[in-house]
């Protein structure tokens, strides 16, 4: 009985050590990119707006990673998926409307502009990062994918890796499409809002619990609830925006002819 008792606090403090483990790894990177990031504002010049919007961005991503929300979800399913659509709808816009390339440009010297031109170089095809996008938001709802995040720390933060860097080169194809591909961002933000409102109907209409029977159904129902509705009305916006967008570039080329 003592024997199984000790194995028992042994494995519960591997498992909290390995959470704090990944979660000081998380912050020194968070920190890390805010550090870089004030290097490069000190040699570029920086909109204000666009300074605090980033500065905003890290604070966002700290409390949704590391704050209490990240415990919550561990237990709900709803506040789990609260932490998927901040990241994907909330943090990753923001980071892509504060454009801050310039400052990690400088920040890295001369490997800066090569380097962050090849991680970026992808958003120049708006459907390209919808389908990288939507793979990764499928895949992570896998039940058996979703339950391994939930029990292993370092995979748990895989997965928010995944969700945040597919994301905000979906936003920036999107938002910074050029003329010529602003039809297609239409397309990528159309489709996307489509397939999350899909998945979020599949997880409200489920007849029992997908993750674990430890999961109340109504639980899992409020979390598909989150993603069809809330989570749909960022790309509605911005659907809008590019329609608009597109329909103003139409005039011009009309006008022109």
């Amino acid at each position: 009985m003592t024997a199984q008792a000790s194995s028992s606090g042994d494995i519960v403090f591997g498992g909290e050590l390995q959470q704090y483990l990944a979660s000081a790894l998380t912050l020194g990177a968070i920190i890390g990119v805010c550090l870089l990031y004030l290097r490069g504002a000190k040699r570029t010049p920086v909109k204000r707006g666009q300074f605090w919007l980033f500065q905003a961005t890290l604070v966002v991503t700290i409390i949704t990673i590391l704050g209490p929300l990240d415990d919550w979800a561990a237990r709900s399913s709803a506040l789990h998926m609260t932490q998927h659509m901040m990241l994907m709808v909330v943090i990753a816009p923001m980071f892509a409307l504060s454009k801050p390339l310039a400052q990690f440009y400088v920040a890295f010297a001369k490997w800066g502009k090569p380097l962050w031109d090849e991680l970026f170089k992808v958003t120049r095809y708006p459907m390209v990062c919808a389908y990288l996008h939507g793979f990764m938001i499928w895949f992570w709802h896998i039940p058996v994918f979703y339950m391994l995040a939930l029990d292993n720390p370092w995979i748990h933060g895989l997965e928010h890796l995944c969700f945040l860097v597919t994301a905000v080169w979906f936003w920036w194809a999107c938002l910074y499409a050029s003329p010529r591909k602003t039809p297609f961002a239409l397309l990528a933000l159309l489709l996307t809002l489509m397939h999350t409102g899909f998945l979020g109907a599949l997880l409200t209409f489920a007849g029992s619990p997908l993750y674990g029977e430890a999961r109340h159904l109504g639980d899992q129902q409020l979390a598909g609830l989150l993603m069809w509705v809330l989570g749909g009305i960022p790309y509605i916006a911005a659907s809008l925006w590019a329609g608009n967008r597109w329909y103003k570039h139409l005039q011009r080329r009309i006008a022109n002819a």
